[in-house]
C-alpha cells in the first residue's frame, strides 16, 4: 500500500502535494473543532473545501468540485448560525425535532435524485460504487445542514458516511484520502459521545 501511495505521488507536482497536505491538516482540524463545539470548525473547514474545489477543478472531477462548493457555502451559513445571538443566547447542541427530521430526509432524497440525474445525463452506467457514492454524498449534504443547526444527529450521519467513504477510497486505491476518512470516522465517534454527554447534562 505504501509503495502504491509513493508511486501515485511521483508524477504529481510539488505544489499540488502541498495543497493536498494543507487540505488534509485543515480537514482534520475542522472535525476536531466541531467535536469541541468550537466555531473555528468553519474557518478551517472553508480553507479545506475551497482548496478542494481548486484541486477537483484541476483534476476535472466536477461532481466532487460541486460538492465542495456546497460545503463552502454551508460552512459560511453554519459560521453565521453558530455566532448568531438569539434572545441573548448562542446556538446550543440539541436533537432534531420531527420537522427537522423530515427536512433532513427530503434533503437526502433530493440530493440522491440530483446525483442520479447527473449520472444519467452523461449516459454513465451506474455501478455499485456509484450508488455508494450517491448514498454517502446524500448523507454528507444532510449532515452539513444538521451541523449548522448543532444537531447531534449530524455525527450519526458523518459516522455512517465516513465508514462507507473509507471503503470507497480504499477500493479506488486512493489510500491517503481513505486514511483521512478513517481519522474523520474516529473523530466523529468521539464527537458524538462528547455531544451526547453534553445533552445528558
Amino acid at each position: 500500500m505504501f509503495e502504491t501511495i509513493i508511486n501515485q505521488y511521483q508524477s504529481i507536482p510539488n505544489w499540488q502535494i502541498g495543497i493536498e497536505i494543507v487540505i488534509f491538516i485543515f480537514g482534520v482540524l475542522s472535525v476536531y473543532f466541531a467535536k469541541k463545539e468550537n466555531v473555528l470548525v468553519y474557518p478551517t473547514g472553508i480553507i479545506c473545501t475551497i482548496l478542494s474545489v481548486y484541486i477537483m477543478f484541476h483534476a476535472k472531477y466536477y461532481a466532487d468540485m460541486s460538492i465542495n462548493i456546497y460545503y463552502s457555502i454551508m460552512s459560511v451559513y453554519g459560521w453565521f448560525q453558530w455566532k448568531k445571538i438569539t434572545n441573548g443566547k448562542v446556538l446550543s447542541i440539541s436533537r432534531t425535532n420531527l420537522k427537522e427530521k423530515i427536512i433532513g430526509i427530503i434533503l437526502f432524497l433530493i440530493t440522491a435524485i440530483i446525483c442520479i440525474y447527473i449520472y444519467k445525463f452523461f449516459n454513465y452506467k451506474l455501478q455499485i460504487n456509484n450508488y455508494l457514492d450517491i448514498f454517502t454524498t446524500s448523507l454528507f449534504f444532510t449532515a452539513m445542514w444538521y451541523m449548522a443547526k448543532k444537531k447531534i444527529e449530524n455525527w450519526t450521519l458523518w459516522i455512517v458516511g465516513n465508514t462507507f467513504a473509507v471503503y470507497i477510497f480504499f477500493d479506488r486505491q486512493l489510500y491517503i484520502i481513505a486514511i483521512q476518512y478513517i481519522i474523520f470516522t474516529i473523530l466523529a465517534i468521539s464527537a458524538y459521545i462528547e455531544w451526547k454527554k453534553y445533552l445528558a447534562k
